[in-house]
């Protein structure tokens, strides 16, 4: 029934990060160009998909985490024997390199690399550290493809694969529906984006430290102390007393408002006034490219990497150094007192529709 080869997944996710959107994007699309596509899973994580096409199978391997993945992967690989497996993050790419070199049958591997390596070797412990800088010096340039989230990523990769990177490109990123850009969503019910109410600045994201709510709190305390307007924070963290705590602080919990993980985010992006991103870095920033689609103005801080692409170079929205709210926060009151056009917006972030981004995935593994 198939003449092209299966095209496996493998990856371990949370179950709602921007990788488990990614992955609910481009594998139905995939599926949709007539590819048979298997979603390897490992009990009690992502990704999940919504509505699973005929074409998709779903196979959980019977283990709890990656590494114990190591010869349920081997086995699965030499019964199947697909054309591609495709894997993200390190440490699971780490379980499919080696699953794959040990199978009998081998198949044409796609490494994720998603956030900057040399952030996140920083933060981790002295062997992890050298277990993971010298895995990407040996087994990054032997795989058939790495795609990085990124140019950012893609650069600071570069340096720890030592200048062997005929493989590595930035990746396909299927983050906009297609027809996101030409939706319209109803106001939500909230009594803050109702009409004659004052602007709405929205943040998105998990309350961790990486998010840097904190910044966005002090920018919105020094934009409230010149004009009258609210905030909104969508999404859960542990980071949620102290952010609570900062906003009294401020003097503006009154106007702020923290509403948990929302499963549909779409409509509050859309109707408020700008979006505020203040990580301390990011692989790509999903949630800008998302804001713009939807034509929704955007600030961001520069952090590596992803904002300084996706804005071109600060030509689509402030940019502003890692932490410095009060340049934030001019910014922000830039942006509400003369946004850009949604049409230039939208325009700018086409190439992430799910339909391109899925072309450009099948053409770098020759399918297309």
């Amino acid at each position: 029934m198939y003449s092209q080869p299966t095209i496996s997944f493998f990856f371990v996710t949370s179950g709602h990060s921007g990788v488990d959107r990614l992955l609910k994007n481009l594998i139905p699309e995939v599926a949709s160009r007539g590819y048979r596509v298997d979603l390897l899973k490992v009990s009690g994580h992502g990704p999940y998909l919504v509505d699973t096409p005929s074409n998709v199978r779903i196979i959980n391997l019977g283990s709890s985490h990656a590494y114990s993945s190591l010869i349920p992967l081997k086995k699965y690989l030499e019964k199947e024997k697909p054309g591609f497996l495709i894997s993200g993050k390190d440490k699971v790419n780490r379980v499919a390199f080696w699953a794959n070199n040990f199978s009998k049958e081998k198949s044409k591997q796609v490494f994720r690399y998603g956030t900057m390596p040399s952030i996140e070797i920083k933060n981790r412990g002295f062997f992890e550290r050298k277990i993971q800088k010298f895995f990407i010096k040996f087994a990054y340039p032997k795989v058939f493809k790495v795609f990085a989230d990124s140019k950012g990523v893609m650069d600071d990769l570069s340096t720890y694969m030592e200048g062997k990177t005929q493989n590595l490109t930035v990746g396909p990123s299927p983050v906009i529906p297609d027809s996101l850009s030409n939706e319209k969503f109803s106001r939500p019910e909230h009594p803050w984006y109702q009409p004659g109410e004052p602007p709405v600045i929205l943040g998105v994201g998990e309350l961790s430290g990486r998010k840097d709510f904190k910044t966005l709190l002090k920018a919105f305390s020094d934009l409230r102390s010149r004009r009258d307007c609210r905030l909104i924070l969508l999404g859960k963290g542990r980071k949620k007393d102290e952010l609570s705590q900062l906003s009294k602080e401020l003097g503006i919990f009154r106007d702020v408002e923290f509403m948990g993980f929302v499963n549909n985010p779409y409509p509050f992006i859309y109707h408020a006034s700008a979006l505020a991103l203040t990580s301390r870095w990011e692989g790509l920033g999903f949630v800008l490219i998302e804001a713009m689609a939807l034509g929704t103005p955007v600030a961001s801080t520069d952090c590596p990497s992803g904002p300084r692409e996706i804005l071109q170079e600060g030509k689509l929205g402030p940019l502003v150094k890692v932490g410095d709210w009060e340049e934030l926060g001019k910014g922000l009151e830039r942006i509400l007192a003369s946004p850009p056009s949604a049409s230039t917006l939208k325009n700018a972030v086409k190439h992430y529709s799910v339909s391109q981004a899925t072309n450009k995935f099948l053409a770098e593994l020759g399918l297309n």
